[in-house]
């Protein structure tokens, strides 16, 4: 369900632009985000949201960069304006499209990527769309380079099953996987905001990490 449209959003946004929250001219930071982050393992997550993850990734690890890409301003906001808040100096969220992801980091320079509880796109004839789609996963490599992480949470069981078969087919090397991550040796990250509903209605949470 779409979001309807926060009207002080915008005027919100500006005190956040180009501090917190990064939407234009992001190809001119391709290749120089360790000048934002001088010495830190760069993280990406694609689908933010309101940023319990990567605040919550970003105060557990310091010695790491966090980038939240949010498609909806109405969103976006909400991660960059904890993090000013806070004045935290390893987080950043970019406001646009993730597919041009290939325009803002130059290849092998993201180390980590999360995937946490992407659209589903249950309807056979969008599979292409799917996150974890064999498609994506090509830019992925790029992205990450040999060696780059990707780790997977979703409550829905036929995304898992897709893309458990897409990481194997892709030959990628899965070195952690469960059924249900929070009754499994691997519980040991920040939740999202819809891993907290889903957890608390017994909904179990599929989790699975690859290496690239």
């Amino acid at each position: 369900m779409r979001l309807r449209k926060k009207p002080w959003i915008e005027e919100a946004m500006q005190d956040l632009k180009g501090e917190y929250v990064l939407m234009h001219d992001l190809e001119n930071y391709k290749g120089r985000w360790q000048e934002l982050f001088p010495g830190k393992r760069l993280c990406l997550e694609i689908g933010c949201g309101k940023g319990r993850f990567i605040i919550g990734m970003a105060e557990l690890h310091p010695e790491k960069a966090f980038i939240g890409v949010e498609t909806q301003h109405d969103i976006a906001y909400y991660p960059g304006k904890t993090a000013k808040e806070n004045k935290m100096d390893n987080i950043k969220v970019i406001c646009a499209n993730a597919e041009h992801m290939e325009d803002w980091f130059e290849p092998g320079e993201i180390k980590e990527l999360y995937l946490n509880f992407s659209d589903p796109w249950p309807k056979a004839r969008h599979a292409k769309r799917r996150l974890t789609h064999r498609n994506f996963l090509a830019k992925y490599q790029r992205l990450l380079g040999k060696g780059g992480h990707l780790r997977f949470k979703t409550d829905n069981r036929a995304l898992f099953d897709f893309s458990v078969e897409e990481f194997k087919e892709f030959g990628l090397e899965i070195i952690a996987l469960s059924y249900d991550l929070h009754n499994s040796d691997y519980d040991n990250e920040v939740q999202t905001e819809y891993e907290r509903k889903f957890s608390s209605l017994g909904t179990p949470i599929n989790f699975c990490e690859v290496v690239f």
